[in-house]
């Protein structure tokens, strides 16, 4: 079967930072499906992981942590799909990746794909989806219903993958104030569209822009990107006992300023289910069902943001580019092989 992997690290721009090559054929575990591939998406933990995790003994890497697809078999222990549904999930990230024509993946964090999308708009969304979802309901400990709320949240790097999503899952389902940060015209409006209350501008401090728009503290933040950046800021706009939810990889940051007012920090990592085999690893699965009610009933959006054609070397090459660059604005998919 035709994938695209790596031997190396190498910068994204090299002709052989990711190569087209041909593997046999994966064969499904007990819980497994065996899934045709026909949409993916690229997310920052592609970027980080062809760049920076060299392959073993030599060995072909194949990475992506985004797919919609066709279950094409079953493992001898599954229940929960069959042959013929149409699927879409994020997989695991100490398992080979979905950037080749065929997978497998663990039925538990796999969910059934919204009927209202095609491939490419579903692939844009498992991971994000799966991240947002998990930071809001269960880091942040924010109640999932739109009863009025005192809570405000604010979502540093909203325009970005899980920004897009997070916003929306915010506005559609929580009572939360929801303020976003974006730096361009073109994010800012992108966020506003989504349902975000305000936009700020996070090239520009925190604490002074969210007095700006009427704010001196909030209860919550979802710290997306550049936490060393604005861990500072962000400790002084967070207000007495509440909570900072972050999923970046930052430098060292001092969470010591976050003590007198007994405000508390979380990391969202949502691999840490499938990774680590958890006893609830199946609640990916029924969230991300969940989502495919709430995208079929109109109350969600797909965060497709680029496509870039079909899926091979070149053009994941291009798209992990793109991704690097820090100018992405929903998600980069590709489709097809």
């Amino acid at each position: 079967m035709k994938a695209i992997a790596y031997f190396k690290n190498l910068p994204a721009d090299h002709a052989d930072a990711l190569q087209d090559i041909t593997l046999d054929e994966p064969v499904p575990g007990d819980h497994d499906l065996l899934v045709d591939v026909h949409a993916i998406s690229v997310n920052p933990v592609d970027v980080k992981i062809r760049a920076n995790r060299a392959p073993k003994d030599g060995q072909a890497e194949v990475i992506g942590w985004d797919a919609a697809g066709i279950v094409r078999a079953v493992g001898a222990k599954t229940s929960l799909f069959k042959p013929g549904d149409r699927v879409w999930y994020a997989g695991a990230l100490n398992r080979p990746g979905a950037n080749s024509e065929r997978h497998v993946v663990d039925e538990r964090i796999v969910g059934r794909m919204p009927a209202s999308l095609d491939f490419a708009e579903a692939a844009a969304l498992p991971l994000t989806t799966i991240t947002a979802w998990e930071l809001l309901f269960d880091r942040l400990r924010v109640l999932d219903n739109a009863a009025p709320s005192q809570r405000t949240l604010l979502v540093i790097g909203a325009a970005g993958g899980v920004g897009s999503i997070l916003v929306q899952l915010a506005r559609q389902l929580t009572g939360l104030t929801v303020i976003g940060t974006a730096s361009r015209p073109e994010t800012q409006a992108w966020v506003r569209e989504l349902g975000a209350h305000h936009v700020i501008d996070h090239s520009k401090p925190l604490t002074e822009e969210l007095k700006r728009i009427g704010f001196d503290q909030v209860s919550d933040i979802a710290g997306l990107n550049q936490t060393d950046k604005h861990f500072a800021q962000m400790a002084a706009a967070i207000a007495p006992q509440g909570k900072i939810a972050l999923i970046d990889d930052p430098a060292a940051i001092d969470v010591r300023l976050l003590k007198g007012k007994s405000a508390s920090l979380h990391w969202e990592f949502m691999f840490a289910r499938p990774v680590h085999n958890t006893p609830d690893m199946i609640a990916q699965h029924e969230l991300l069902n969940q989502a495919a009610r709430l995208i079929d009933n109109g109350t969600l959006r797909t965060t497709l943001g680029e496509h870039y054609g079909t899926i091979n070397a070149a053009n994941l090459r291009r798209a992990h580019a793109f991704i690097e660059s820090g100018k992405a604005q929903g998600k980069v998919v590709l489709e097809g092989f």
